[in-house]
């Protein structure tokens, strides 16, 4: 159990006075900002890449905004692959995903960035990825910070832009952040 769940289940059940005597580090505290108490990815990978990826929050750097233009939304999610040491980073662009917009079915372009490798493989356009978006939930009251959590579907695989590989993504469950007033 984490400290933060820890903190938690002792606050709820009345077994510590205040809480305020057991510290909370910046650095968890960190890892709850950095993709929300519910962050995920979860996908396998065959092709150029062969990896079965099972990311929590504590692995994840998670970071959305809008796009440019204000052409839907951009959801950034990376972390170290534990097989081969190598970050990788997803990019998933919704071009139809909205300020309004909830739990749908959006269009999607995605990137996956092998990071210091100068390896990236992506969609050409929005006909072969579709996002289901399952929830969409407010973080605080600012009405920036949201929750975005869904499922990715590939039926072709990402071609490698600078390569002659691919990879195949044909599932990828996540949720992570998105923040309207970030650039």
């Amino acid at each position: 159990m984490s400290r933060i769940h820890t903190i938690c289940a002792c606050l709820l059940l009345g077994a510590c006075n205040s809480g305020a005597d057991i510290p909370v580090t910046a650095d968890e505290e960190e890892l709850v900002l950095r993709c929300g108490d519910d962050g995920f990815l979860a996908a396998d990978l065959y092709g150029a890449i062969e990896t079965r990826l099972d990311w929590t929050k504590n692995d994840l750097e998670c970071t959305g905004m809008p796009r440019p233009e204000g052409q839907g939304v951009r959801l950034r999610l990376a972390a170290e692959d534990r097989g081969t040491g190598v970050e990788l980073v997803f990019i998933v662009a919704l071009p139809g995903f909205g300020r309004d917009s909830g739990p749908a079915e959006f269009d999607a372009n995605v990137t996956l960035i092998e990071a210091g490798n100068g390896r990236f493989f992506s969609t050409p356009d929005t006909s072969n990825c579709l996002v289901e978006v399952g929830a969409v939930q407010s973080l605080d009251e600012t009405g920036n910070r949201y929750s975005v959590a869904g499922a990715l579907y590939c039926v072709a695989p990402l071609p490698e832009v600078n390569g002659e590989s691919s990879i195949s993504v044909p599932e990828l469950r996540f949720s992570g952040l998105l923040d309207w007033a970030a650039s």
